[in-house]
């Protein structure tokens, strides 16, 4: 969960850019606003397979590099938000891309019952 949170953070800074899904353009402006309103991602969301990550990781590591990951996403603020589209949910502002990552690391510790 850790490492595909971390991955997931590295979509909004642009250091992983996925291309922009098909069935994105078409039913990602529809969709936008479950990305971005104030309820809770519903449990079994689909994920992008890119960010499915199955193999064993080492926990002290992968919870180190998402402390990383966070913290550099809160200090660079909406000047570090990537302008590359999301692959669902198309193009998203900065204010978008924040309140979609608040509600996915949100999202898997209510998951995971924590």
């Amino acid at each position: 969960m850790m490492a595909h949170c971390s991955a997931a953070l590295d979509m909004v800074s642009g250091r992983l850019v996925l291309p922009l899904l098909l069935i994105g353009r078409i039913l990602g402006p529809i969709g936008r606003p479950i990305y971005t309103n104030d309820k809770p991602l519903s449990r079994n969301s689909p994920t992008d397979k890119k960010l499915v990550v199955a193999d064993s990781w080492d926990f002290s590591r992968e919870q180190q590099h998402l402390k990383l990951r966070i913290r550099e996403f809160l200090e660079g603020g909406e000047a570090k938000c990537t302008a590359h589209p999301h692959p669902f949910f198309g193009k998203l502002t900065p204010q978008d891309w924040s309140r979609g990552r608040y509600k996915h690391l949100d999202h898997h510790p209510r998951q995971f019952g924590a």
